[in-house]
């Protein structure tokens, strides 16, 4: 019997708009198109999503510079940069679950099958796409980026090439192999070493699973900055080896960039992985690092902020930034197998997609404590 003969529920998603409104309804495809198989074009596969985290969380730091991420970020300010909400959008990009249905032409994947999905639609024909740089994709269609639409919905069409099989592995830990991959894009490029000092600026999902990974990657010491003391107490727990600095407004940033060296023992981090985006956070990071060092941003800022530049030229500090990640999901997945990077105390806030707009307030409230908050669905096989 075919897995889509069984499947009763219909397909919702969670939708947001230029007014800023939040809400469920119908999406697509639709599950009758589904059980009558019709919809799926060649190379794709239909996946009953089981976990969707809520990228972003809106940062007690708002009191100095306005701050969300993705998901809260297109919610709440309707756009990223260039990138605008200009119509009716659906949410989410970091999703895991299980394919219900195949089209004839795939034959990597079956139906049953676990998988985390990679939300990049690309062009394969661009120079970045054919030089494997595809996050780069001259003609990247995003999913959860406007005007496409994202993975907050009960089931989803999606090429087989972007569904990554994940096996036994849980769903929630599935649905963070995508920030996860924003990591170790940034482990990557910033070419962190074994024994090298590192500083982390910002203590929210992004931020603890680049901590995990610096770790993992044998930095020391391993300095993480936030303004917030619970962030900062959940980093210990992570990492216990790991020193914390509480960011405050009244500190200059070269002054916080004293006690974060103080806080390293008088060590200068080599590497500065900045994941908040904070004008004063990254002028902090300059600061800190030692001559020749790197400040490798990962954090989504504003269109245009002031930063100390004779700083970097004098000390000839590389000042680098980073782009999604593209090419980290069969790693993400082999580093969480193993047990080399530990997920499992990120969720700490799970609902059920019905629950989708109290997920996104917990989410993108301060006061909750949320780190990682996942919306979840139950796909009846």
């Amino acid at each position: 019997m075919s897995t889509t003969s069984t499947i009763t529920k219909a397909n919702v998603g969670v939708f947001t708009n230029p007014k800023h409104d939040l809400w469920i309804a119908e999406s697509q495809p639709s599950l009758d198109s589904i059980k009558k198989g019709e919809g799926l074009k060649e190379g794709e596969v239909t996946v009953g999503i089981k976990s969707t985290g809520i990228c972003g969380k809106l940062s007690l730091i708002t009191s100095l510079f306005p701050k969300y991420r993705s998901d809260i970020h297109f919610w709440h300010a309707g756009r990223i940069g260039p990138m605008i909400v200009e119509d009716t959008h659906i949410l989410g990009h970091e999703s895991a679950g299980v394919v219900l249905a195949v089209h004839p032409s795939v034959k990597t994947l079956k139906e049953g099958d676990r998988v985390a999905i990679e939300p990049d639609l690309i062009c394969n024909q661009c120079e970045p796409c054919l030089t494997g740089r595809y996050n780069g994709c001259l003609n990247m269609r995003f999913l959860s980026t406007p005007p496409v639409d994202g993975l907050l919905r009960r089931y989803v069409n999606h090429p087989a090439q972007w569904c990554h099989k994940i096996g036994n592995m849980s769903y929630e830990n599935g649905a963070l192999l995508e920030p996860l991959s924003v990591a170790l894009a940034a482990m990557e490029r910033s070419g962190v070493r074994l024994g090298d000092p590192v500083l982390v600026c910002g203590a929210g999902p992004i931020g603890l699973i680049t901590l995990l990974c610096a770790k993992a990657a044998g930095a020391e010491p391993i300095v993480i900055t936030d303004i917030d003391d619970g962030r900062l107490k959940f980093a210990k727990e992570l990492a216990p080896n790991a020193r914390t600095y509480k960011v405050t407004r009244e500190v200059t940033t070269e002054k916080a960039a004293e006690d974060i060296i103080a806080a390293a023992g008088g060590i200068r981090p080599s590497v500065a992985l900045e994941c908040t985006g904070v004008e004063s956070s990254v002028a902090s990071a300059i600061y800190s690092v030692r001559f020749g060092g790197k400040v490798f941003v990962i954090g989504v800022g504003k269109n245009e902020m002031t930063m100390p530049f004779m700083r970097l030229s004098t000390q000839e500090i590389d000042l680098q930034f980073q782009y999604r990640y593209c090419n980290t999901w069969p790693r993400a997945i082999r580093l969480v197998e193993g047990g080399v990077v530990n997920l499992e105390k990120l969720v700490t806030h799970r609902f059920d997609i019905e629950e989708a707009v109290k997920a996104f307030e917990t989410a993108g409230d301060p006061k909750t404590g949320a780190i990682k908050v996942q919306i979840q669905s139950e796909v009846d096989l």
